[in-house]
């Protein structure tokens, strides 16, 4: 029997004992891969192969023979080649997990087998060869030697009367006068003058138009507005990108006639500020005073703004230990293995076009995994289930007070979320929290200084 042999590794943890084979590593330290040779001889495999048959013999069923009474002889014929291919196939596995597991040797991803052609009918010793990608150790930067900006945002006049705006928007009445005045909303269609198609709807703030806001003031529904849209605002792109749908670059670029078919006028009344707004707001009894209203939404603000600003700066390091850390990698294998590893879904043409990306990455998880290792970071169960709690309180406004039974049903329901898409939603959940102490940890290790800067200039400087 002639045929492509491909390996299939197990996955887990193997609970047999370790056999050993005849297994040699030939190095390419310049390119950093290896070839792993695997010799097979019949006293290797045999055994395994011969308790197959008995265990198939048990079971198979033949016209004419009562159960398990096949003989072993005509169940070798009909599956011997196919019993002796898993056989092969499982002890190669688990043998060279093994020998790179017992000789420390790190590499990327899996081996790669190097298809061969095997004669199951006649051989009795077996050759394989297996491709690999090794990793060098690599040392982090000197603690200290990262420096990084924090953005210490402030709260400028502009930004607050936005956020009166979105809660009168969200929390006001809300009506659709015949006519538009000054503080309305047109509600309608903008598409670039003279294209096809019915456009993107939009809701254009009328308060937010610099340039010939006359021009948006008694308009009715159904009429057609034809302006700069640029001009109108002024060459605000974060403006224009806030009502418009536009991407940063369409909205930066946004130049010339676009129309606007107005369906309605929205108009909202600002709603009074009394205990059952701030109630509506904060949750009950968190505030009691207009003064404390308005510290609370500052606070919040400021909080928000925060947690932003710690989300670039993370990212920011990120950026900093890929960047000075020194890691040579196997480019060469790691090409070849994202193609195997995503067969159907990447091709060489793709890796190519995207293997900065697909390189840094790779750059990552390795600074990730060191640091685990090097720290012994760990994640507990309990702190993979509060994550989900958390989560699950977050859609309650994160304010609803618990009873023990209420607690432990939700426990109930964390536990079976974690054991949903056949463990998927535990390993994104582990995987975000080691994410999160990682960095953590290097934070701790770098230099980061705060950079003054307001909201709206903090705005446009990371928008898209």
């Amino acid at each position: 029997m002639l045929g492509a042999f491909f390996l299939t590794f197990p996955t887990g943890k193997h609970q047999l004992a370790p056999t050993v084979l005849n297994i040699t590593l030939d190095r390419n330290e310049e390119q950093l891969t290896g070839l792993l040779n695997v010799h097979l001889d019949e006293a290797d495999y045999s055994d395994a192969v011969e308790k197959q048959i008995k265990e198939t013999t048990k079971k198979a069923q033949f016209k004419g023979f009562r159960p398990g009474k096949v003989p072993a002889g005509l169940v070798r014929k009909m599956y011997g080649k196919g019993i002796l291919a898993d056989e092969i196939n499982r002890l190669l596995g688990r043998s060279v997990d093994d020998y790179l597991k017992d000789n420390n040797v790190k590499i990327l991803g899996e081996p790669l087998p190097v298809p061969s052609d095997v004669d199951f009918d006649t051989a009795k010793a077996f050759d394989f060869q297996f491709e690999l990608g090794l990793l060098p150790d690599f040392e982090l930067p000197a603690d200290q030697q990262v420096e990084l900006k924090r953005p210490a945002i402030s709260l400028d006049d502009a930004t607050l009367a936005e956020t009166h705006e979105q809660l009168t928007r969200q929390f006001g009445e809300t009506t659709n006068p015949e006519v538009s005045e000054a503080g309305d909303y047109l509600f309608g269609k903008l598409k670039k003058a003279g294209a096809e198609g019915e456009g993107q709807t939009v809701l254009l703030p009328i308060s937010k138009v610099t340039s010939g806001q006359e021009r948006f003031v008694g308009v009715k529904a159904g009429d057609t507005l034809t302006f700069d849209l640029g001009e109108a605002f002024g060459g605000d792109a974060g403006a224009i990108r806030s009502f418009s749908g536009l991407s940063k670059e369409e909205a930066s670029g946004a130049t010339g006639e676009y129309e606007l078919e107005v369906e309605k006028i929205n108009r909202t009344a600002a709603p009074e500020e009394n205990q059952e707004l701030f109630d509506k707001v904060f949750g009950p009894e968190t505030v009691a005073s207009k003064e404390e209203f308005d510290t609370k939404v500052r606070e919040t603000v400021q909080q928000n703004y925060d947690r932003e600003s710690d989300n670039l700066v993370n990212r920011r390091l990120i950026d900093a230990m890929i960047d000075a850390t020194p890691i040579q990698i196997p480019t060469e294998f790691f090409k070849k293995w994202l193609v195997r590893a995503n067969e159907g879904k990447l091709d060489a043409a793709t890796v190519e076009q995207h293997f900065t990306d697909y390189e840094r990455e790779l750059k990552w998880s390795l600074i990730r995994n060191k640091v685990v290792e090097d720290l012994g970071i760990k994640v507990e169960r309990d702190e993979i289930r509060n994550r989900v709690l958390d989560k699950i309180l977050g859609q309650f406004g994160g304010g609803m007070q618990l009873t023990h039974e209420m607690r432990q049903g939700m426990v109930g329901f964390a536990d079976n979320y974690l054991k949903q898409e056949n463990g998927k939603n535990y390993v994104q959940e582990y995987e975000a929290i080691l994410a999160e102490k990682v960095v953590e940890a290097l934070r701790g290790k770098v230099v980061v200084t705060d950079e003054p800067v307001t909201a709206e200039e903090f705005r446009n400087q990371n928008e898209g």
